[in-house]
């Protein structure tokens, strides 16, 4: 599997190769925004690493004009890394044909968990499970689709439960726009608000203590939710 970097932080570039070598994956790495489109553009890759803001030109200004080129050709994955947390620009880099992104800064562990997911997702390849993800009240197996509560037996999930609690996981105390959250679960051609309402419900009622007055999927009204372990 071969990954393309594009970052203009050079430092935090080679972090991320280091990072994904261990994981098994070749990487590219390109520092502005043109090299990155013409290193795409010459070497197949698997998946995308792509700053928001990079050095450009006139045509290609910042990473979602790359992402916007990219799109026009190829739906190879692609996560966008940002140190803004805009909404719009979030919705944005979403609605550009982006799969996923990432807050700078961000663990090592945290990004290798978001490629995997979205291989598995686009079905690029038979990625390995990682391993569950623990927190202080609850631990979730993305491969068995469980989750354990403290003090509580295991509760089973649905697929689709499934794939909106490990977005949730990959993304603690971060609110996520139900727009993206939407995209995830369902992908960008389908899915609705009211879809993701009830599926928010259902997977409260397995794992909330009191699914009325929820303590680790919390609403924010006009926005999205928040996943608090």
């Amino acid at each position: 599997m071969k990954a393309l970097i594009v970052d203009d932080d050079r430092t935090l570039a080679d972090l991320l190769a280091f990072t994904l070598r261990r994981a098994g994956f070749e990487s590219l790495q390109a520092f502005d925004a043109l090299t990155g489109l013409r290193t795409f553009e010459q070497t197949p890759v698997d998946i995308i690493l792509l700053d928001v803001n990079l050095p450009g030109n006139a045509q290609l200004k910042s990473g979602f004009d790359v992402c916007r080129r990219i799109r026009e050709t190829s739906n190879v994955p692609i996560i966008l890394l940002t140190v803004r947390d805009d909404e719009d620009d979030i919705i944005n880099g979403l609605n550009l044909g982006a799969d996923d992104y990432i807050l700078k800064p961000f663990s090592p562990r945290q990004l290798i968990a978001r490629v995997k997911t979205i291989l598995r997702r686009v079905g690029e390849a038979q990625i390995p499970m990682d391993e569950p993800f623990t927190f202080e009240r609850l631990t979730f197996d993305e491969a068995r689709r469980e989750c354990h509560l403290e003090g509580d037996s295991n509760v089973q999930l649905t697929r689709l439960e499934s794939r909106l609690m490990t977005i949730f996981c990959l993304n603690p105390n971060q609110v996520l726009t139900s727009d993206s959250l939407i995209s995830h679960v369902w992908g960008a051609e389908a899915g609705s608000p009211e879809m993701l309402r009830q599926l928010v419900r259902r997977l409260r009622l397995k794992i909330e203590t009191h699914p009325g007055e929820p303590k680790l999927v919390i609403s924010h009204p006009g926005i999205g939710y928040r996943f608090a372990p």
